[in-house]
């Protein structure tokens, strides 16, 4: 059944900073997903639910379909050099709140703690907040990946919560998740921060 989200909600932009570069996921980007996963130390981390180099195609033509349903905005994270380093997705779509959740996200290796993470997160929150309005904006990550908890609240996101047994890992065992939000009053001071972080350390994430 064909989504009746408002168009904004069903089309994917593009969204440029200085260090990275969102473009809608396409079928053409599996080949650099799979260059990017390479080496599957993502995929062996199973609270991470990253997919294996291998199954690259199989990511894509998942995304695209949760796309087609409106279920999702699914991005292809580039770096200042035009290299796919990652995805990332705006999901949990609401617009009748409205309301939309970040995740989804990975990046190579060789491309976190830097700028990249920083700047695509900035750059997907404005186009939350300001061009598709939304009053909220939640994370979620497992409570094993601290890495993850501690970079979503370094955004400025308040952790709301944990949610026991919410889903499972990718090797499935049950996730309990942690919940975090930036709402629509926190955006400016949140927007600030993240653009203070970028000018004072370069590349160099928070």
């Amino acid at each position: 059944m064909a989504s009746l989200s408002p168009p904004a909600w069903r089309e994917v932009p593009t969204l440029a900073g200085d260090h990275v570069r969102l473009e809608p996921l396409a079928p053409h980007h599996a080949e650099g997903v799979g260059a990017a996963l390479a080496g599957d130390a993502l995929a062996r981390l199973a609270y991470a639910n990253v997919p294996s180099a291998a199954d690259a195609d199989a990511y894509v033509a998942a995304a695209l379909e949760a796309r087609d349903a409106g279920q999702c905005l699914p991005f292809a994270v580039f770096d200042a050099q035009g290299v796919l380093v990652g995805s990332t997705r705006l999901y949990d779509l609401h617009p009748e709140v409205p309301r939309a959740s970040i995740g989804y996200t990975w990046y190579a290796p060789r491309v976190q703690r830097t700028g990249v993470n920083t700047e695509a997160k900035l750059l997907l929150l404005g186009h939350a907040f300001d061009s598709l309005g939304c009053i909220s904006v939640l994370f979620e990550t497992s409570t094993l990946n601290e890495r993850s908890r501690a970079a979503i609240a370094r955004l400025g996101a308040r952790q709301e919560g944990i949610v026991r047994n919410h889903k499972r890992h990718g090797d499935g065992t049950p996730r309990d998740t942690v919940i975090f939000s930036i709402i629509d009053s926190e955006w400016q001071d949140v927007k600030r921060g993240l653009q203070d972080k970028l000018a004072r350390h370069g590349q160099v994430s928070p």
